[in-house]
């Protein structure tokens, strides 16, 4: 049965002695077994019970030990099932199914807990390197996977335009294929749409894309819905409004994309001429997904679970006169969070500019903070799956 989730439904636990700490078979047969096990009870999602959510990686039952006693191990079971992961590129977020988005939201619920619960992760990727070449700014997307890829053990070599050998004229592809030779994972963030995967043709290790340009997000959209799924419990049966420049938008290209795998309504809410593309909303049509579209973000709010907020892209205009026109139009108060559902989620991707303004921070409905931390458990989930560690 659905409930919904909140990250304090958790029972204490023993301490961990970090110098003897679990071995990456240990690491990897734990998450699994939960992972799984959190599947069979959730054809839809669901995170797992209070009960299971907080098993420890050494096998160790979370039920709180009485005085003096020593906690034993659980017999893990052997898995051979890897959900197609491990060595896949990440270029689109029509890339997965629901199996795989159960699976990877169970590891990474799993891991989410156990860095909560300061439980060591760093024997997982140890003795791995993940490049991160970033053509374009980013804080939180290249910061979450740096701490992701350091949380399990692995090191980072980054590199970005102005470091580059981009600066003597070398070509994504060729970049990409020296890379590949020194690092076992590539993340990219390129500003030109389909870039990468021009890249991922000849790369020989796994690609994962961090947004080429007004293009998709996967990654964003995958900790979106995660979010969505621990704010709420369920995915299925919401109302998911996005607000914004729905046109440049990667994160809600991504995310109408990556939705259609649930049972959703989609609402939309845009500025004239900043709509959301032809091509998503056909997409999202031929899922049989229902679509909305309104002018008023007041007259979508009273039926919306999440209302997703993007920011106005200032550096996709070809002029600043432009940009203004669009500004301000869809800008979320206090006074209109009254208007909200008393269990609404509010989201944002980041940055904000003007649309959620400093005063909706207190509001427990914000999510937009929990958001950018799921980002780093659901990349911590998508490397180890990727690299065959879980």
């Amino acid at each position: 049965s659905e409930r919904e989730m909140h990250t304090d439904d958790v029972l204490p636990f023993p301490a961990v002695d970090r110098l003897n700490a679990p071995t990456i078979p240990a690491i990897r047969e734990r998450i699994r077994h939960l992972s799984e096990s959190s599947m069979t009870k959730s054809a839809e999602g669901t995170p797992p019970s209070a009960e299971n959510q907080i098993v420890g990686v050494r096998g160790i039952s979370m039920t709180p030990p009485s005085v003096g006693s020593t906690p034993q191990p659980i017999p893990l079971p052997a898995s051979s099932s890897t959900h197609g992961f491990v060595g896949m590129h990440v270029l689109t977020a029509t890339r997965f199914n629901k199996e795989q988005l159960h699976h990877l939201f169970n590891v990474a619920h799993n891991m989410r807990t156990m860095v909560q619960k300061d439980r060591p992760l760093d024997g997982l990727l140890k003795g791995k390197v993940m490049a991160s070449l970033f053509y374009e700014v980013s804080t939180r997307t290249s910061s979450s996977f740096s701490a992701a890829m350091q949380r399990l053990g692995g090191t980072v070599i980054q590199l970005d335009e102005t470091s580059s050998s981009h600066q003597k004229g070398e070509t994504l592809s060729d970049t990409v294929q020296v890379m590949s030779g020194y690092a076992d994972v590539v993340v990219i963030r390129h500003p030109k749409p389909g870039a990468l995967e021009v890249a991922s043709r000849n790369c020989r290790k796994p690609i994962i894309n961090a947004g080429d340009g007004t293009g998709e997000h996967p990654t964003q959209a995958l900790l979106d819905v995660f979010t969505i799924r621990e704010e709420l419990g369920t995915v299925n049966g919401m109302t998911v409004t996005m607000v914004g420049d729905l046109k440049h938008g990667r994160t809600v290209h991504s995310l109408a994309r990556l939705l259609t795998l649930y049972r959703v309504n989609l609402c939309y809410v845009a500025p004239k001429g900043l709509e959301m593309p032809q091509e998503v909303v056909d997409y999202v049509s031929s899922h049989g997904i229902p679509q909305s579209t309104y002018s008023s973000l007041e007259d979508a709010l009273p039926e919306t679970d999440v209302l997703y907020m993007t920011r106005i892209q200032k550096e996709r205009f070809p002029s600043t006169e432009e940009y203004e026109k669009c500004c301000g139009q869809f800008v979320v108060t206090p006074h209109t969070m009254t208007k909200a559902k008393k269990k609404m989620v509010l989201m944002h991707p980041l940055p904000r500019v003007f649309e959620i303004s400093h005063e909706v921070d207190t509001d427990p409905r914000a999510a937009y903070f929990r958001q950018a931390e799921c980002g780093m458990y659901v990349r911590m989930a998508l490397l180890a799956l990727t690299l065959g560690r879980v």
